[in-house]
């Protein structure tokens, strides 16, 4: 027995499975294995790494919905993503060659509210401030006040909360969500990150700050007297002579102006 022993007293095939569980399986591999063994997907998820315009981005499902996302400048590794989605979800993620269904079109075009989400892990208050946040368009950006109306929410504390601990980065677009000032949040993701969202959908970074300073919270045009949010897409058709600046809904009311029914601010 001797003979087929290292010095260490293992043998040469101990040794090539250990050396074989250091390195990382090929992509697909223990997907492949899985279903070869005729388990189910109903007991795990499958992720993959897509690009989007603020770099790599893990995305997970369930075959039936999207059960998280992450960008990948936020954690360490591939590992660390597994790590936190096991630790949120209760569900292990398995490595696969392409991303859930309909993922890499909502990334192109900004558009994910047709992409199923499942969001059954986290509180009902949560729920629906996600939920408020995916209906606000590409390329626009509404205040934590307007996000806790739509959810059914008195306060903006629970808002900004619930943003920090957004489960889908990107595609529950949180880098649209600003302070009642107009300076944008980026709770989930970080400045940077946000920014390069933005630019991808068509935001000004100057615009947007310039908005701030001058503590332009609406937008009204005199000519119809309806008053908007800034980036909103009948705001942005106002021409320069026509722009009225408001800081304030009650303002915006006083002078006589009627808000928007799309963007929809809230009344004051």
């Amino acid at each position: 027995m001797s003979s087929v022993n290292g010095p260490s007293g293992v043998t040469p095939l101990e040794g090539m499975l250990a050396a074989l569980g250091a390195e990382d399986a090929p992509t697909g591999f223990e997907l492949g294995v899985l279903k070869a063994l005729g388990i189910a997907q109903s007991r795990y998820d499958t992720y993959a790494l897509v690009d989007s315009p603020a770099g790599g981005l893990y995305v997970a499902g369930d075959g039936r919905a999207l059960t998280g996302a992450m960008l990948a400048a936020v954690v360490a590794d591939r590992r660390e993503f597994e790590e936190q989605h096991l630790a949120r979800t209760g569900r292990s993620v398995i490595s696969a060659a392409d991303p859930p269904a309909g993922v890499r079109p909502a990334l192109r075009t900004g558009r994910a509210s047709g992409v199923a989400i499942d969001l059954a892990g986290l509180s009902a208050l949560e729920q629906a401030v996600l939920g408020a946040v995916r209906r606000i368009p590409r390329g626009q950006i509404r205040p934590v006040s307007w996000v806790a109306h739509e959810a059914g929410l008195t306060a903006t504390a629970p808002v900004v909360e619930a943003l920090a601990r957004n489960p889908v980065h990107v595609l529950i677009p949180c880098h649209r969500v600003a302070d009642d000032s107009g300076r944008p949040y980026d709770a989930a993701y970080g400045h940077d990150a946000g920014e390069a969202l933005r630019r991808a959908e068509g935001m000004d970074p100057q615009y947007i700050e310039s908005l701030t300073r001058l503590e332009m919270v609406f937008l009204g045009s005199d000519t119809t007297h309806i008053y908007c949010h800034p980036t909103c897409a009948h705001a942005r058709r106002i021409t320069p002579p026509h722009r009225v600046p408001f800081r304030s809904a009650a303002e915006a009311r006083h002078a006589g102006y009627r808000p928007c029914k799309s963007c929809r601010p809230v009344p004051a």
